[in-house]
């Protein structure tokens, strides 16, 4: 077990007061690893750290900004002199103000370019970014460990039918922005491997499937009949596959990309029923 300690490591979490992040945050602190909780949100941040005890930092930080990150690399290397674990957790995915106008305003036809733009600059943007700003400091070090959470709809396209509610209304489209953007999370991990190989970082992606989350029931029971285990994330499913990309468990691991989403690589919309005597 002592492959999977984080004991003396520094572990940066951005996004890391979200659904996923703070849970993230919490499978770093209990493996040994000194926590930096990094949101928009310094506040938010200072308390999801407090709550895991003594040893962490919260950190208010904007992944679009260099000079943000510039900053919070100051105030990290001050506190704690080294960076050895990077998740890019930060991400944006589409909410639309009115409920009932997501329907339409989802439609690929009807996309805003203002929203693919915004997806764009904080996913892809922003990943590479961190990576540069604060994976840099790993690669002046001679090793660590970046962590890119990318998602299940990098691997296949989404299929719109689960957004179908039982009186067969298309509810809302997944637009073409999330899916599209965690793919090039997933290219970009495989060219920082390479990249970085040779200063010892290793670079992975974390491709989660669907967490539960208050959705309306007809979603939740149309995802879970997708997957091979039959129902949706829980936000603690991925804290041992943070752990184990994190640690020496996967020390001969890298531009890999690591799928835990319950068998959701076999998304694809049920075949049509045969015509009888075909």
């Amino acid at each position: 077990m002592d492959l999977f300690s984080l004991d003396g490591k520094v572990a940066i979490v951005t996004g890391a007061c979200g659904l996923i992040g703070t849970h993230h945050c919490e499978a770093l602190a209990e493996a040994g690893a000194r926590v930096v909780v990094a949101d928009l949100n310094e506040d938010a941040c200072s308390a999801v750290a407090a709550r895991l005890e003594e040893g962490h930092l919260g950190v208010g930080m904007d992944v679009t900004s260099r000079e943000s990150l510039e900053a919070a690399k100051r105030r990290i290397l001050g506190a704690f002199g080294r960076i050895d674990i990077l998740v890019n957790n930060a991400a944006i995915n589409d909410m639309f103000e009115n409920p009932l106008l997501a329907g339409q305003q989802s439609m690929f036809e009807h996309y805003p370019l203002e929203m693919w733009d915004r997806s764009w600059k904080v996913n892809v943007s922003g990943v590479f970014l961190c990576s540069q700003v604060l994976g840099g400091v790993m690669a002046d070090q001679g090793g660590g460990s970046i962590i890119n959470i990318a998602s299940t709809y990098g691997i296949v396209a989404p299929d719109q039918s689960i957004y179908r509610n039982a009186a067969g209304e298309q509810t809302f489209y997944k637009s073409p922005s999330y899916p599209v953007t965690k793919s090039a999370v997933i290219g970009f991990t495989k060219f920082l491997a390479s990249y970085w190989g040779p200063k010892k970082v290793r670079v992975n992606t974390l491709s989660p499937g669907g967490v539960e989350n208050s959705q309306d029931v007809f979603f939740k029971n149309n995802y879970s009949k997708k997957t091979l285990l039959g129902r949706m994330a829980t936000a603690s499913d991925y804290k041992g596959a943070i752990v184990f990309l994190a640690s020496e468990a996967s020390a001969y691991m890298t531009g890999a990309n690591l799928v835990v989403d319950g068998g959701g690589p076999l998304f694809k919309s049920e075949a049509p029923a045969s015509s009888e005597g075909q």
